[in-house]
């Protein structure tokens, strides 16, 4: 268990002095620590020995003498710093990844500026359950505080949480929400965890943190092939991946920095050691762009808050839980009852032919179930000539510019190279074979489509790829109407593509011929080619 200050029994007991211990967070992990390190989050591992005597405290900290509580400082930083007690070991590692971070020191802020409206919730979180401060560290290593994160192993959040394990945490994921991403829910699912595998690892917390990262399965196989071997089972005599045997160091050393700033020359921009924003339940769903009027903040703001929120509007079923700036709670709260029932904008539409529940939904960016619950209807079926009532938005779909159809727009929109594809999914496509045909990596495929490597694709979904221009080619979007006699071989002659490339740029695969009038997209270098 996390030692606590006492400062009045400090006090009392003449000559004891309190000692600070650090811990760490570290860049994108390396095999090699002399390696090069990108600016990327670390992973979440740490241990805490409750067991080592406070003599070797006093032999490897800063002795502290102050009268001051860690709850009564200004800088919530400095709150953690009094409270870390791990051991850092003299650990090439450790090393490497504290003069990383003391040279990056960009890093820290842009750490520091995005955790500003969470750590304090953080931290009081970690304090309630008596857990190591250390803990509220993770999130630097594993998103660098980024609430919007997305890994390429489908881990999402300020905690990285993976979707099996949100799912055996009871974070709640569908269309309208992602509890991996709300920081109230995350956070609380996060300590659920690591109190889970710390119950497994017997205390030992480098352990308990290595197993967050890699799982427990695999730290614990690793601790049997020692004992197996004879060989020691402490955390830095563990074969794990190169990954986790770098996330422990990581957290190491930047606990050690926040603890020490002063000593290692480091400034982290301070944030205030009190309550900035609040949870507060509506008990209804909400347009998010009428919570943020009746909460009088911007919208983007709202979104920044709530990062869970996928859509326009909270979850139909709940949960409706919102963060919000603590100065903005009682005007929200006065607004949400002074009107009831206008959360949401109300469309009566009445049903035409060919129209179908799925069809509404999409044009009205919600979903079927929403569409029968606004309704009472018990299936599917809607009559010509009958009125439905439609929730729907207030705003344009770019007004919610954190959703997350704008953010993956945004993302795609990125000029990550000469041209951009678009590939429609067929039976049989997994992103490894579409990166492989289109000669990019898996992995940037992933990324520029806002998905895990493994991610199971569906049929007729569009897949952006980008391309880049070799050897001086300056490619330009042509769009050529087809003419009479034209063939796809012919047009493929005239522009110097492959015949190739212009059925898979439009989509031809599945038509025998081309037809006069037809408009097709063609990539093409203009230096050999005018047009």
């Amino acid at each position: 268990m996390r030692v606590k200050y006492s400062w009045v029994l400090a006090i009392l007991l003449s000559g004891c002095q309190l000692t600070q211990s650090t811990d760490k967070n570290l860049p994108e992990q390396t095999n090699n620590p002399s390696s090069s390190v990108k600016d990327t989050q670390p992973s979440s591992s740490s241990a805490y020995s409750s067991s080592h005597s406070r003599s070797e405290e006093h032999s490897r900290h800063e002795h502290v003498v102050s009268e001051d509580t860690p709850q009564s400082q200004k800088d919530v930083w400095h709150r953690i710093g009094m409270q870390l007690h791990m051991k850092v070991p003299n650990n090439q590692m450790v090393n490497y990844y504290r003069t990383w971070y003391i040279t990056h020191p960009g890093h820290l802020k842009v750490v520091s500026e995005r955790a500003a409206p969470f750590l304090y919730l953080i931290t009081k979180k970690i304090e309630a359950r008596g857990l190591p401060l250390e803990l509220a560290l993770l999130p630097v290593v594993e998103s660098a505080f980024d609430p919007f994160a997305y890994s390429h192993g489908s881990a999402a959040g300020l905690w990285q949480i993976v979707p099996s394990t949100g799912k055996m945490l009871g974070l709640k994921r569908n269309y309208w929400y992602d509890g991996r991403r709300d920081v109230s829910a995350a956070t609380d699912a996060a300590l659920d965890y690591l109190t889970q595998l710390n119950k497994r690892f017997n205390g030992n917390w480098y352990n308990t943190i290595a197993a967050y990262n890699s799982g427990g399965g695999r730290v614990a196989a690793a601790i049997r092939k020692n004992q197996r071997l004879g060989k020691p089972t402490d955390f830095f005599s563990l074969d794990l991946p190169s990954e986790t045997s770098a996330y422990v160091p990581k957290l190491l050393a930047l606990a050690d920095i926040v603890a020490h700033q002063q000593k290692y020359g480091v400034h982290i921009p301070p944030i205030a050691n009190k309550p900035v924003v609040e949870v507060v339940n509506p008990k209804e769903q909400l347009d998010l762009a009428i919570a943020a009027k009746f909460a009088n903040i911007p919208l983007k703001k709202l979104q920044e808050l709530n990062p869970a929120y996928n859509q326009w509007a909270t979850d139909p079923q709940g949960p409706y839980q919102l963060l919000l700036p603590i100065k903005s709670v009682a005007r929200f709260e006065k607004e949400l009852k002074d009107n009831p029932g206008k959360g949401l904008k109300l469309v009566r539409y009445k049903v035409k032919p060919g129209d179908a529940l799925i069809s509404l939904a999409k044009k009205y960016n919600t979903t079927p179930e929403v569409i029968r619950v606004a309704n009472n209807l018990t299936g599917n079926t809607i009559r010509v000539g009958h009125y439905l009532l439609i929730p729907t938005s207030t705003r344009s779909d770019e007004s919610y510019a954190l959703s997350a159809s704008n953010r993956l727009a945004k993302l795609q929109a990125e000029s990550r190279g000469q041209y951009k594809l678009t590939h429609t999914v067929r039976a049989g496509d997994n992103l490894w074979t579409i990166a492989r045909e289109n000669k990019v990596s898996y992995k940037s495929l992933a990324k520029w489509n806002g998905m895990g490597p493994r991610d199971v694709l569906h049929i007729g979904q569009k897949i952006v790829i980008w391309k880049k221009a070799t050897d001086g080619a300056i490619i330009r979007t042509v769009f050529y109407r087809v003419r009479t006699g034209d063939t796809i071989d012919a047009i493929a002659y005239r522009f110097k593509v492959s015949r190739h490339d212009i059925v898979k740029w439009n989509g031809l695969a599945n038509q025998k011929y081309i037809q006069p009038g037809q408009k097709l997209k063609l990539y093409v270098d203009v230096t050999k080619v005018s047009v």
